[in-house]
């Protein structure tokens, strides 16, 4: 406000500092819009952990305007079956993504590459079958990673390459059978593992992994039950309680095969031998070379029920036999001492009843010094 005295100079020296006045003051609005973040439309946002929320909300694509800054993105319960190579482009701050409980088949092999501070991932409760072993190569930084309830029937040689940092990881409720003991060796820093409720093959495949399990409980990780679900024999025994004897078999499979590289190739073998050729009349009939198949030995892994048979006999019989030996013992024992008892008795016997024989020995000593 200008004072009622005031010269045509001071109004327009004033009317001057107030239009820059708002000039400054209109930049440093449009300044502030642009600096903070934007919501993605119906997600929640706190801009103090930077955390954006679109769960549960029956999202079919991952939203295109999430802020660059984020650190958590939560995309759970939605209907996500299909992402796109760039759905998480230009979020390298994201540390935690969560994507549990949606109809995601398939994830493209750079759809992380991007996010090079990642620190957990949440894939649980989808329908992914397979990965590709680039999939985490940029993420170093992860420690926390679930894959359980999936499809996954085996683990590609290569994938955990590079997570030094894993700290746990979770492969419960899929269809694995087998795993590879190279594909865990990078896991340095493993603590949790689970791999439960898979239908495992505890054969020859398993017997690596199982050698990696007890290097891995040794040095204080922790796992899950692994029960065995082929064969019958082992089936829901756990897979660290199956002594390694049991797997003796294998290293005779593996001698076999590698000797069997060796022999020197004959003729092939047919399962329907022909007819002999008919001798010629006056002629010798000649030995002909034998095609028939030979009957491989199929090796069938140890019988859990037939050793348990063996011992429990083994054990009887041993038993048997200690109790005959004490048996034996203890009637001897009996019978000597009622052997010396009785010459025991004889003797003190024998001075009452009289002995004439030694009566007669003394007469004949009297008379030879007489």
């Amino acid at each position: 406000m200008l004072a009622p005295g005031s010269s045509p100079e001071q109004r327009g020296r004033l009317a001057l500092q107030w239009r820059q006045v708002s000039w400054i003051t209109c930049w440093i609005a449009l300044y502030a819009v642009e600096a903070l973040p934007t919501c993605p439309f119906s997600c929640k946002c706190d801009s103090r952990s930077l955390e954006v929320d679109c769960s549960g909300l029956g999202l079919t694509t991952v939203p295109p305007d999430v802020p660059a800054a984020t650190r958590t993105l939560l995309l759970l319960n939605n209907k996500l079956s299909a992402l796109p190579s760039w759905a998480f482009a230009n979020l390298s701050s994201l540390q935690r993504l969560d994507l549990s409980n949606n109809f995601l088949d398939r994830l493209p092999r750079s759809i992380f590459g991007d996010l090079t501070n990642l620190t957990e991932l949440q894939l649980r409760n989808n329908s992914i079958r397979t990965l590709d072993r680039d999939l985490l190569r940029r993420s170093p930084l992860l420690r926390h990673l679930d894959l359980s309830i999936n499809g996954l029937a085996q683990l590609p040689p290569g994938l955990f390459d590079g997570l030094l940092a894993l700290r746990s990881l979770s492969l419960r409720s899929n269809r694995l059978q087998n795993l590879d003991r190279l594909t865990f060796e990078p896991l340095a820093n493993l603590q949790l593992l689970q791999v439960g409720d898979n239908p495992w093959e505890c054969d020859c495949n398993l017997r690596e992994f199982k050698h990696w399990m007890e290097w891995f409980s040794y040095r204080g990780g922790r796992l899950d039950q692994l029960a065995c679900t082929l064969p019958k024999e082992l089936r829901g025994k756990d897979m660290r309680m199956v002594p390694m004897e049991m797997f003796n078999y294998c290293s005779q499979l593996e001698d076999e095969n590698s000797s069997a590289g060796l022999d020197i190739p004959g003729p092939p073998c047919t399962k329907a031998s022909p007819e002999p050729a008919k001798p010629k009349p006056g002629a010798e009939p000649e030995p002909e070379p034998s095609t028939a198949c030979p009957q491989k030995q199929r090796h069938r892994p140890a019988s859990v029920r037939r050793a348990m048979g063996t011992v429990i006999i083994a054990g009887v019989v041993c038993g048997v036999v200690c109790i005959m030996m004490v048996v034996a013992a203890a009637y001897g024992c009996i019978y000597a001492s009622l052997m010396a008892k009785y010459h025991r008795e004889l003797k003190k016997r024998q001075p009452l009843m009289g002995d004439p024989e030694g009566e007669h020995e003394d007469q004949k000593q009297i008379s030879s010094v007489a």
